[in-house]
């Protein structure tokens, strides 16, 4: 139980000031009191900035004050949200739902003390406002655009060789970048042979490129160990290391080739550069995650391959690959880095010549191979 003769700062400060603006004063105390509570959570700070950022909004759509909502403020709210030109993502809204219904379970908690002192200063208490009848469920593990989906081979090779034919049409007309083309196109191989995230992707270092002594055959490369995996709730980044499979050989002789002669040629050595970066720019920073994107959909743009693709679906391509190939799923849940089986099955869209060929072994084993065509 909470020592009531020793309130939370919020609360000590509410009894130590008189405020001009009471209403602003306590709502600003309520905001900054949820902060610390969620930094004392360990949550990213820039997370905790953009759930704040909502509860304002929120509040300014209500044109009310968090002891004064009523649940019929978040059904108009979620009205407003789905009812624009280009209405939210229903993904989306569901996190708005949980912004607010986490914000209403801080005040309404007994511990600190918020609906006793707004029922001793404004007669009304804080209530919860989310309920099952009026916020968005999750009934789907996946929840993305159905457009979504992993490249077949043939749009696989329409982009890479879209993506090697800019490095030589740059050199070709002596224009300045193609230093530059080689590594974005060098990036994208990463990106599909490992199986990795932007951020996965933009963070590696040199030294992140490690052997693997199972493989010696691919030196170096047998390994990249991941230091910016997309982490839990309340945690840091995640690490990972990704192993180097044989069916992506090729793109490791394009990732020695930039390693050992590419890379140096960029500005590594200016007073910005952060010289452990494996894909430096011309300026000696790191490429960041909007030029990577934006260069994606023009490489997709050019190969003629429908808009919808984006560069994490190399990602779910890379996933879909290795179980048509007959890795195991717990390979390919360590290697992509799923907490869960369950999530790796969402990214798995298997290609017809993979079923097919899973129908004609059922036949074979049944019915004998005169009944199958492999």
């Amino acid at each position: 139980m909470k020592d009531s003769t020793r309130p939370d700062s919020s609360m000590r400060l509410l009894s130590n000031v008189v405020p001009l603006h009471e209403e602003a004063f306590v709502f600003d105390a309520m905001l900054q009191g949820w902060r610390n509570q969620q930094l004392s959570r360990g949550l990213n700070r820039q997370g905790i900035d953009t759930r704040i950022g909502l509860i304002r909004r929120f509040t300014l759509f209500c044109e009310r004050s968090p002891w004064q909502w009523t649940a019929t403020d978040l059904e108009d709210f979620t009205v407003h949200l789905t009812s624009r030109g280009k209405p939210l993502a229903r993904s989306t809204v569901r996190s708005y739902h949980g912004v607010v219904r986490a914000f209403c379970a801080y005040l309404t908690d007994g511990r600190y003390e918020w609906m006793m002192e707004c029922e001793a200063r404004f007669g009304s208490a804080p209530q919860q406002i989310c309920h099952d009848w009026n916020t968005t469920v999750h009934l789907l593990e996946y929840e993305g655009r159905a457009q979504r989906r992993a490249l077949t081979f043939e749009e696989l090779e329409a982009f890479f060789s879209c993506a090697d034919q800019r490095v030589d049409l740059i050199v070709a007309t002596g224009k300045k970048g193609g230093l530059a083309a080689l590594r974005d196109a060098q990036i994208f191989k990463t990106v599909y042979a490992f199986g990795l995230r932007r951020a996965e992707v933009l963070g590696l270092d040199t030294a992140d490129l490690r052997p693997n002594p199972a493989a010696p055959r691919f030196e170096s490369f047998g390994a990249v160990q991941v230091r910016w995996g997309k982490g839990s709730r309340g945690s840091g980044p995640k690490r990972r290391t990704v192993l180097t499979v044989p069916e992506f050989d090729w793109a490791i002789e394009g990732l020695q080739q930039w390693v050992e002669q590419g890379r140096s040629r960029f500005a590594t050595t200016k007073p910005t550069s952060d010289g452990r970066a494996l894909w430096p720019t011309e300026r000696g920073t790191r490429v960041s995650d909007r030029y990577l994107a934006q260069r994606f959909a023009e490489i997709r743009d050019e190969a003629g391959l429908p808009p919808e693709l984006s560069l994490h679906c190399l990602r779910h391509t890379y996933i879909t690959n290795l179980i048509e190939w007959g890795y195991s799923e717990k390979f390919v849940q360590d290697q992509v880095g799923h907490l869960y089986a369950s999530t790796t099955a969402i990214y798995t869209s298997v290609g017809d010549d993979y079923k097919n060929r899973v129908i004609a072994q059922a036949l074979s084993r049944i019915y004998g191979s005169s009944h199958a065509t492999s």
